[in-house]
């Protein structure tokens, strides 16, 4: 996988040890490790210091970590061999979109991966089923419930975000609520029974009126605000006319390729590029390097 796209978030470098993190005596030896590291992350990011090349994780010793801990700590697996830990902090994190745009991407992939766990367990304290506080386990990837024994899992959520390109030009919008040009890729949520190629069909004719004729993939990303995947797609559609749902986006641009590296590289008068940490940028990149649906 080493020639795939990369995203921020993307291309954590841990292995997950997920056939082994269900087994109590192995993460309890992991945690008794005499190299056993801990990252630190409150409810905006992780805790992060200065290295020479900007802001790093700042690890810490589990056993040090864990006077800090607000909870039981999370296992994110093995480095070269040694135990990875997250725990959650009262405070002190870097906001993780900012610190992402800043650290490498390794760094951020992992950050991004315990933030997802630590906003799913703060929602998911008691069993849904009875309601019951439920219990961690399995290296805090999954919650038991001691009352009705329900297990319950991290969820991810599919988003379908797609570039639409009729003939030499793409199709970027604004939200309502975005800065006055600030242009992205359209998405939305993939919703139960949909296909990801029938939910980019249906996201753009809801939000654009643009009917989808072909959809090609070209990469996702972790995005764990707080636990989506995002699917890239480049689509083509059957036209250019477009009838804007006001309520989804204010507004709209048709940008030829070099328009688009212009906005890009921000020397486009009117049209803002989606920020580095957005795959919505990879997709406008990838269309600018001839990329087609």
């Amino acid at each position: 996988m080493s020639d795939a796209p990369s995203n921020i978030f993307a291309g954590n470098p841990l292995d997950r040890a997920g056939d082994r993190r269900n087994d109590p005596a192995f993460i309890a030896e992991m945690a008794k490790h005499p190299e056993a590291l801990a990252m630190r992350c409150d409810a905006a990011g992780p805790v992060t210091e200065e290295g020479s090349d900007g802001p790093r994780l700042a690890w810490a010793p589990l056993t040090k970590a864990r006077a800090s801990a607000l909870g039981e700590e999370i296992f994110l697996g093995l480095w070269k061999g040694a135990p990875v830990f997250a725990v959650e902090v009262a405070d002190g994190g870097m906001p993780l979109r900012e610190a992402a745009m800043a650290m490498s991407p390794a760094d951020a992939a992992m950050a991004g991966a315990a933030k997802s766990l630590f906003d799913w367990r703060r929602r998911n304290r008691f069993c849904p089923n009875c309601g019951t506080e439920a219990l961690a386990t399995g290296g805090g990837w999954r919650r038991a419930c001691p009352s009705c024994g329900a297990e319950h899992f991290p969820r991810v959520d599919p988003v379908c975000i797609m570039l639409p390109v009729f003939r030499d030009r793409c199709f970027v919008a604004r939200g309502p609520a975005w800065p006055p040009g600030r242009m992205s890729a359209p998405a939305g949520f993939i919703e139960p029974g949909e296909t990801i190629e029938e939910a980019c069909a249906r996201e753009l004719f809801e939000e654009a009126g643009l009917r989808v004729t072909r959809v090609r993939h070209h990469s996702s990303q972790p995005w764990p605000f707080p636990s989506q995947l995002m699917i890239g797609l480049v689509c083509a559609v059957e036209s250019d006319a477009v009838t804007l749902d006001p309520s989804e986006l204010a507004e709209s641009a048709w940008l030829t390729r070099q328009e688009a590296a212009d906005a890009l590289a921000g020397r486009h008068p009117t049209v803002i590029a989606p920020p580095p940490v957005a795959i919505a940028r990879t997709l406008i990149q990838a269309w600018v390097d001839g990329v087609d649906p």
